[in-house]
């Protein structure tokens, strides 16, 4: 028995092998197919077959861990009870420490004496249009010459604030840009001024396009 061969090495009789030939050649046949599949056998309930080598038919049993979570490691807010899968088992801290250097909404929560602090744009010029980054903060006017504060259009949406405090000798007022509309208790309306160096108000957007001025106005 020589060739042919199979893609496993396993010799095969061939058709003009001797009869008396073929306990022997299916002998030598067998042996070689129980030897490449000897990887095959053993293992326990819940193994699988993993290849040991890049060598064909080289494989090994090993634990079924394909896929699953090996490991959990707690955190901020998230406490672990069984670290590992298939399934593992957290819990989430309700009462953790927020992370002020990440913006976060926050909504039904109750703050212990939080800390917050305002963030400032200075503008010296005589007019200045409100930006969206200007949400939250105070914007200060200073100049020697009366100031136009003009509120823009499709830039602040309802709950936005923005600050403001004339710090300067001249007197800021407001203006509505296209399409906003501007309600206070100023002399008129829709273009309050602040009443004197160093008033103040808030401006608050009450819906798309819509503020009012609240503040030492005139």
């Amino acid at each position: 028995m020589s060739n042919p061969t199979t893609p496993f090495s396993w010799q095969m009789p061939t058709s003009t092998d001797l009869v008396t030939d073929l306990p022997a050649d299916f002998a030598v046949f067998g042996q070689a197919v129980a030897t490449s599949m000897a990887d095959l056998l053993g293992g326990t309930t819940g193994q699988v077959l993993s290849k040991t080598s890049n060598t064909d038919m080289d494989f090994t049993w090993i634990a079924n861990d394909q896929g699953d979570i090996t490991g959990i490691t707690a955190g901020t807010g998230i406490s672990v009870t069984s670290p590992t899968g298939p399934v593992p088992t957290v819990a989430i801290d309700t009462a953790v420490t927020v992370d002020k250097t990440t913006a976060q909404t926050l909504t039904n929560k109750t703050l212990t004496a939080p800390l917050i602090n305002l963030s400032f744009n200075a503008q010296t010029g005589t007019t200045y249009t409100l930006v969206a980054a200007d949400s939250g903060k105070l914007v200060t006017s200073s100049n020697a010459a009366s100031i136009v504060i003009t509120v823009p259009p499709s830039t602040f949406a309802a709950g936005e604030q923005i600050n403001v405090q004339s710090i300067g000798v001249g007197l800021t007022s407001f203006a509505q840009g296209a399409g906003v509309t501007i309600t206070s208790t100023g002399a008129t309306a829709s273009a309050p001024i602040l009443r004197a160096r160093y008033s103040a108000c808030t401006i608050i957007c009450t819906a798309s396009n819509t503020f009012t001025i609240i503040g030492d106005l005139s």
